[in-house]
């Protein structure tokens, strides 16, 4: 099979092939050790879960690496699944943002250079981590690619709208590996379970409002609706988030407290560890978020969540079942400032220079609706 040239290999089984998201090729012989690429933040990792899952499934005795983030590593240490180890990326452009530091760079290498049968690129088009996963000097390479990427030995074609879980997956048909689960799944330890249970009721809501890209943000009053609504119904509220969440998750619960003095909100932003923010949110009831991070680990961790989204991020982020998800979009294609068009995204375009929410117009008592209807679900599946 030519480099990159996915047309000509064996596909496998039909049963394989009837149960993967594209084609899948036959798997590598002699495959030890395994390095994923997948920067980025939370969310990210999330939907890498599944596609390394089904890398487990195919390669049980290997070990696979996880080249990623600090905030990956915190999540992933000394907790049961297909992980082996974390092993944090250096910054490199397209990879890992911040302040270059190439002798960084060069001790990375130098510490894993030749040290993995297979490498795995679940990390965007290709055109810079295709050139950083192919200096790992892994005998197998596979990935995702833009036309004007470098070429790896067996990839799939990026194309923006497509979801990443069934991109990543994708992906790791290349090396022969087919679906154990559809969304990510993360076991929640009993130590996070008990720390839980003193830092909240039994069943509450919890809130996060922030985002990564300002415009996929919910507005804090919207927010504080949701939480007064809540409330009045006799539950527990708490808003969630990291540090830099903490002045929205504090406005929040101002606005709710201005409203009904007496609503049980309250704000756990910028107070918790990774660990800690799992274990609430697999306590919650139902989980209210922005496409973001928690709103993905909340699903991960089987929790009822309602998301807010932009039409475009649904396409590559929303959860697929509705069941025990729902979805709130908007349909805004233009800057609501100076109207570009902002269904070409990322390596496709430039965007303005507006953070204007593109998600403001979204109901509160439609989500709510929703809040209501998946407290109840999640109540009884919990046997309350």
């Amino acid at each position: 099979m030519r480099q990159g040239d996915t047309t000509t290999a064996d596909f496998g089984g039909r049963q394989d092939q009837a149960r993967s998201v594209g084609p899948v090729l036959a798997p590598f012989e002699g495959i030890r050790s395994i390095a994923v690429l997948r920067g980025g933040g939370l969310g990210d990792l999330m939907f890498a879960l599944p596609a390394i899952a089904a890398l487990k499934d195919r390669y049980p005795e290997a070990r696979i690496t996880l080249l990623g983030m600090p905030g990956h590593a915190a999540l992933l240490d000394g907790r049961p699944g297909p992980v082996t180890a974390v092993q944090e990326l250096p910054v490199f452009p397209g990879v890992r943002p911040g302040d270059e530091d190439p002798q960084a760079v060069e001790e990375f290498f130098a510490t894993v250079r030749g040290s993995f049968d297979l490498a795995v690129q679940l990390h965007g088009g290709g055109r810079n981590s295709n050139p950083f996963l192919l200096r790992l000097g892994a005998r197998h390479t596979i990935g995702t690619r833009t036309p004007d990427a470098v070429a790896l030995e067996r990839t799939v074609p990026y194309v923006y709208y497509q979801h990443e879980v069934f991109r990543a997956l994708e992906v790791v048909g290349l090396a022969g590996a087919v679906p154990r689960d559809l969304e990510p799944r993360v076991e929640v330890l009993p130590a996070e379970q008990e720390r839980a249970a003193q830092l909240t009721g039994a069943g509450p809501v919890a809130l996060h409002p922030g985002a990564t890209d300002p415009r996929r943000r919910w507005p804090s009053s919207s927010f504080a609706e949701v939480a007064v609504r809540a409330a009045a119904d006799g539950c527990e509220v708490v808003v969630v988030g990291d540090a830099s969440d903490a002045p929205t998750a504090e406005e929040i619960v101002r606005l709710a407290l201005a409203a009904d003095p007496t609503a049980d909100v309250r704000s756990l932003a910028g107070q918790l560890t990774l660990g800690e923010l799992t274990g609430v949110l697999a306590r919650s009831a139902v989980m209210v978020g922005n496409d973001s991070g928690p709103r993905h680990l909340a699903q991960a961790v089987g929790t009822p969540t309602v998301g807010v989204y932009w039409i475009g991020n649904v396409i590559n982020a929303g959860a697929m079942g509705r069941s025990l998800h729902r979805v709130h979009f908007s349909w805004v294609t233009q800057c609501p400032v100076c109207g570009v068009d902002v269904t070409q995204v990322g390596w496709t375009a430039e965007r303005c220079e507006h953070d204007d929410s593109f998600v403001a117009a979204v109901r509160p008592d439609a989500v709510y609706a929703d809040v209501a209807e998946l407290r109840a679900t999640s109540l009884l599946l919990r046997g309350r």
